[in-house]
């Protein structure tokens, strides 16, 4: 009896180390299949995600050319040559030539220093409306011109202004520097203001000065004296002189004989 009673507790003690050992296991063999799981992405996701197209932002297109008032107003510096172009009305002059034209607008502008001395001596303010128009189409050339093509361009350069000797304008590189020269003007690009495939405005030290405006001009000559006539066989007239004692003489001469007569006609000898 007491063996089996032996038997009986032994096996009950070796069912409950069983139950206690599988009891702990089945924890730790659930986190092993979790990253199965986790890896495994839901298929109606990943197809939504493929299909959604890219989001674009809109961009707002700049219309019109660009406004070259704003832009030497932000330069700063070019405060005379903005007035000059807006009483002037050349601003719209460019804007048309940059939207109607394909070939642009290069700008020689001029700083408020380089236009204190002819401010000070008068000068500009004795030129007329049309003068003070054509010296500022002379800063303003109806084409783009770039670094690299004043190293190539021809001289000279046709200006808004015109062209020929009186509005001669010549732009000259060397290693470093760009020249521009009017005959009475000589001076160098300082600095690049704006640059863009339409518009390329330059700074220069010294205002431009056209020889059509500025150069003395030539006096007319004197008109000359009249040529005397050429002798063509005429007879030259002649200057009377004066014979009135001449005639006084005959006068008497007369009298004496018409008295001697008249004396000899009373008195027969």
């Amino acid at each position: 009896m007491k063996q089996q009673f032996s038997i009986f507790l032994f096996s009950a003690i070796l069912l409950f180390l069983h139950c206690t050992q599988t009891l702990s296991q089945s924890p730790t063999a659930a986190p092993a299949k979790a990253p199965a799981a986790a890896f495994a992405p839901p298929p109606a996701a990943t197809s939504t995600a493929q299909a959604s197209p890219p989001v674009m932002v809109p961009v707002q297109v700049s219309k019109g050319p660009v406004n070259v008032i704003k832009i030497l107003q932000k330069a700063g510096g070019f405060a005379v040559f903005i007035r000059l172009i807006k009483s002037t009305q050349e601003d719209i002059q460019v804007f048309s030539q940059l939207n109607d034209s394909r070939d642009g607008v290069t700008i020689f502008a001029p700083t408020d220093g380089a236009f204190s001395a002819i401010i000070k001596s008068g000068v500009l303010n004795s030129l007329s409306d049309h003068q003070k128009i054509e010296l500022v189409q002379f800063h303003i050339i109806p084409k783009i011109l770039t670094t690299a093509n004043f190293q190539t361009v021809s001289n000279p350069i046709t200006t808004l202004a015109g062209s020929g000797s009186r509005f001669a304008l010549d732009v000259i590189t060397t290693e470093n520097m760009v020249n521009v020269t009017s005959g009475l003007t000589n001076t160098s690009v300082s600095a690049i203001v704006y640059t863009d495939s339409q518009l390329a405005i330059y700074q220069v030290d010294k205002v431009l000065l056209p020889l059509d405006i500025f150069a003395p001009k030539s006096l007319a000559p004197a008109p000359s004296p009249p040529k005397p006539k050429k002798d063509d066989g005429e007879e030259t007239p002649v200057v009377p002189e004066d014979i009135s004692g001449a005639v006084s003489c005959a006068m008497l001469n007369s009298l004496v004989i018409f008295g001697a007569g008249m004396a000899a006609a009373v008195f027969p000898l």
